[in-house]
């Protein structure tokens, strides 16, 4: 695959950093065809916020937010375990006619989470899918 796979992270509390650090240690060490393009998360001056600011990805407060970047968002992870932000975003989704992006729910990164590493635990999150 040429194309890489553009990837939004919403979310990035004790749950949501965890999986990104090792997500993107995954993209990086194994060069992956996949980018994380956009973050968001309420504390734009949390660490990981700033990291990932500073190597150009799109940082968000409000995570419903990243709907305006399109087409340009191949899939949303949603480790925010907000019911309220789910709902936002398939509104917004819907209310913006993006067919393109795909919006994943935490339970998907629990199913990734486990080919990260066989030890790694991720807690199941507060709200349950779509």
């Amino acid at each position: 695959m040429s194309e890489k796979i553009k990837v939004a992270l919403l979310g990035l509390g004790e749950v949501g950093q965890e999986f990104a650090e090792h997500f993107l240690e995954i993209i990086q060490e194994g060069g992956k065809p996949v980018e994380i393009v956009a973050v968001a998360h309420d504390d734009l001056n949390s660490p990981i916020v700033l990291g990932f600011k500073q190597n150009g990805v799109h940082v968000y407060e409000n995570a419903v937010d990243v709907i305006e970047m399109g087409d340009a968002v191949d899939m949303i992870f949603d480790l925010t375990g907000n019911v309220d932000t789910r709902q936002a975003l398939r509104q917004g989704m819907q209310d913006s006619n993006n067919k393109h992006t795909v919006i994943a729910p935490e339970v998907m990164a629990r199913l990734l989470w486990m080919f990260f590493d066989s030890d790694v635990k991720i807690n199941k999150g507060k709200a349950g899918g779509y």
